[in-house]
């Protein structure tokens, strides 16, 4: 976990809150009041209610990169494209001190993993802490929210439901970045409002690619695309319209068009490949 110099403890309970439920409807609002209503005590920081509508590994990917700047606490993410279907909600505490509630579709697993795993892990579908009668379409609000103010305001996780294997929650895999004779091939995992193109190359993978600072990189998107950047420090280090490759705020290669937008300059979505070697 990344420490945070200067962060003072905080004593109010916290929960964290990220779906994909945008702002233009009344469901954040209503979850906020259902978790006051139980645990008023409890400060709701909204990480983002922007997630792409049922894009579970989106929500993943901010919810991983987010969670090591949020104090330690109960954090509530429904990206939930099953509701009501035969999958399972779930409270879940990881060795990071940390607990998650969310569906058990894969939206949970990234967080898991860099919290240090689950320690223990509950269903929560028919949990004695839920609203009545639950609604088959919204489940945050009868399920979710009251489960995570229950265990905020101090309730023992094992009291939230009945207890499931760790091993059998849902994981969710990532593509593989491969660094093979000089050439690191990597793929998009996210791509932010500002078109910044965030790969799935890590800081530790980085450091062994070959790539220098202030470097030019050669970036190719398919098999006639070729395109030349640098491999810079910050937006600012190119000129206006120019395309760099850098480590972003959460230690991860991206790809950037300064003033502009990497995704649509280069024509990515999630999921592309690019193969990028020293120019």
């Amino acid at each position: 976990m990344i420490a945070i110099a200067g962060r003072h403890h905080v004593s109010a309970p916290v929960i964290t809150f990220l779906s994909d439920y945008g702002l233009g409807d009344d469901f954040v609002g209503v979850v906020h009041g259902v978790i006051a209503g139980i645990c008023p005590a409890a400060r709701v920081i909204d990480i983002t209610h922007g997630v792409g509508r049922h894009d579970i590994r989106e929500g993943a990917v901010i919810l991983r990169g987010a969670l090591p700047y949020m104090p330690v606490g109960v954090h509530l993410a429904i990206v939930d494209p099953d509701v009501g279907a035969d999958r399972r909600a779930v409270a879940l505490r990881l060795a990071d001190g940390r607990m998650l509630v969310g569906p058990d579709n894969g939206v949970l697993a990234l967080a898991a993993d860099a919290g240090g795993g689950v320690l223990e892990a509950v269903e929560i579908s028919n949990s004695h802490f839920r609203l009545e009668p639950v609604s088959a379409t919204f489940q945050g609000r009868d399920i979710f929210a009251p489960v995570a103010a229950r265990l905020a305001d101090g309730e023992p996780l094992e009291d939230a439901g009945q207890p499931c294997d760790p091993e059998a929650l849902v994981a969710l895999e990532l593509p593989m970045a491969r660094l093979r004779d000089g050439v690191l091939t990597a793929h998009a995992i996210y791509i932010d409002k500002f078109g910044n193109v965030q790969l799935n190359v890590g800081h530790d993978e980085l450091v062994h690619s070959g790539l220098k600072l202030g470097h030019s990189v050669s970036i190719e998107t398919g098999p006639d695309e070729r395109h030349e950047a640098q491999f810079a420090r910050t937006f600012a280090d190119a000129e206006r319209g120019g395309l760099i490759l850098y480590e972003d705020a959460h230690r991860m290669l991206a790809v950037a068009v300064s003033h502009g937008s990497a995704a649509e300059h280069l024509g990515l979505a999630v999921d592309a490949e690019l193969r990028i070697r020293p120019g």
